[in-house]
């Protein structure tokens, strides 16, 4: 089967045979753009999503069941129904948009599908994912979890100004604060920022992006300033080697974000999973947790 993700920034592909993990593919879409001020996903943005579909049709066999799933952005849109109606429509394709919960649970069980193949298996952790639109929090004790949906993604951040950009962070690190149940757990980090700056670290970019070398990847705070400040050092063409197009800008916002995570729970370290929730939904497709 072929599991599919269109989050907030990035449309996700994925092959899965309940057993072994086959071809993927992603690409920068930037569903959300303009959505901040708008409300709207824009024609620019569904060209977009209908090409990107188009390339991942020439590299994955799409005779496979599909499910497919989509988030933040289309949840806070007002044409959201109008939009999928043109992309099943246009590509073949029927997505079902999801609330938070639900993408912070199929997201939670394919890390924790991960950790036990690394064999990682925390007693307790908070799971921080970062969207584009959104941002979800997953606190996972002894089989009991809990989860919380934060209005805060990296797309939405970076749209609106830097003027207040410093100012929504600080904003963004209280609410976390006051999200976590317990900020002595362990922190795992997923999503695109995170894994990107385990990757600048151990001498990839984006092209040679490895995510075996990657997944349980220990990430400490002082790394990510440090790799903050080098990305922001960089004229914007070599910023792209590491981040690639579409990222360039977004990458600042999206490490001030992970750092405000680090600094709410006071903790110095984190797991890198790179697994997320388009392998979430590949694992609920043949019922596996």
């Amino acid at each position: 089967m072929i599991a599919i993700d269109l989050g907030s920034n990035t449309i996700r592909f994925i092959e899965f045979d309940g057993k072994k993990w086959g071809k993927s593919f992603e690409k920068i879409v930037r569903t959300a753009e303009g959505l901040h001020d708008s409300h709207l996903i824009g024609n620019n943005a569904l060209d977009r999503i209908v090409g990107a579909i188009g390339e991942a049709k020439e590299n994955l066999d799409f005779t496979q069941p599909i499910r497919a799933y989509t988030t933040a952005a289309m949840r806070l849109a007002d044409n959201s129904v109008e939009v999928l109606e043109t992309l099943a429509a246009s590509t073949g394709i029927g997505f079902e948009i999801i609330d938070g919960e639900k993408e912070a649970i199929l997201t939670l069980n394919a890390v924790l599908y991960r950790l036990s193949l690394l064999g990682l298996e925390p007693s307790s952790f908070v799971l921080a994912d970062i969207g584009g639109g959104s941002t979800e929090l997953t606190y996972y004790s002894h089989n009991s979890v809990e989860t919380v949906s934060l209005n805060f993604g990296i797309l939405t951040l970076s749209e609106a100004g830097e003027n207040t950009l410093v100012e929504k962070i600080q904003t963004f690190k209280n609410v976390v604060r006051k999200s976590v149940p317990n900020q002595s757990a362990t922190l795992v980090l997923t999503a695109g920022t995170p894994t990107t700056i385990a990757a600048y670290l151990c001498g990839m970019d984006y092209t040679t992006y490895d995510p075996e070398k990657i997944n349980g990847y220990r990430l400490h705070l002082a790394d990510c300033y440090r790799v903050y400040d080098e990305l922001l050092r960089m004229a914007e063409s070599e910023r792209t080697r590491y981040v690639g197009v579409g990222r360039e800008n977004l990458i600042i916002a999206g490490i001030l974000m992970v750092t405000a995570i680090y600094e709410a729970m006071e903790c110095e370290e984190a797991i890198i999973i790179d697994d997320g929730l388009r392998e979430g939904i590949a694992l609920e497709y043949y019922n596996l947790h």
